[in-house]
């Protein structure tokens, strides 16, 4: 055998057992593997972080927390235009000084994110782990000029990226589509 060809057999065999020993320390100190095997530690809320495709997915009650007359309900009407779902107008006592606060629990984590880019991330997130439901509050602030534009909306998701899970939640997994029956073939 040539000395060539024992330094590439000796070459290959420790490239073989550096990427054996790569793929071991990166199994065994893998952050993610008690989530991939459902290691959702007990009691911990399912937080939904997917973002909706659709503004009708999404169920919102507007509070108003300035001292400007009809301001919440203003806000509603610009959201029900944008086809959300728009509960009635709620009444709070919660000034807020921003541009808005934005309330939501587990269930509503990827739609909370979905509202505040309509407030171009200016708004104060306040997440409940205890809150139950699928409505979303926001309270209006002083600071409240307009809603975002679509174009505005768009770009501001793109910055802020994908929903973070909050901390203390689990992924909720995701629901499997209900499937259709499916039209028997017809023959001609």
């Amino acid at each position: 055998m040539s000395f060539a060809r024992v330094r590439a057999l000796v070459v290959v065999g420790v490239l073989t057992v550096a990427a054996v020993v790569f793929v071991v320390v990166a199994l065994f100190r893998d952050t993610q593997r008690d989530l991939a095997s459902g290691g959702c530690p007990a009691g911990a809320p399912l937080a939904d972080i997917r973002l909706p495709n659709d503004p009708a997915k999404v169920t919102i009650k507007v509070f108003n927390g300035t001292k400007r007359a009809d301001l919440a309900e203003q806000v509603s009407n610009e959201f029900a235009n944008r086809r959300f779902v728009v509960q009635e107008v709620g009444k709070t006592k919660t000034k807020v000084e921003g541009v808005a606060e934005i309330r939501y629990g587990p269930d509503t984590v990827g739609k909370a994110h979905l509202l505040q880019a309509y407030f171009l991330a200016h708004s104060t997130m306040v997440y409940n782990a205890k809150r139950e439901g699928d409505v979303v509050d926001i309270i209006i602030g002083d600071k409240f000029q307009a809603l975002a534009t679509t174009t505005e909306v768009n770009q501001s998701l793109g910055a802020e990226g994908e929903p973070t899970l909050p901390p203390g939640a689990c992924v909720k997994p995701a629901e499997k589509p209900a499937e259709e029956p499916s039209e028997p073939e017809t023959r001609q």
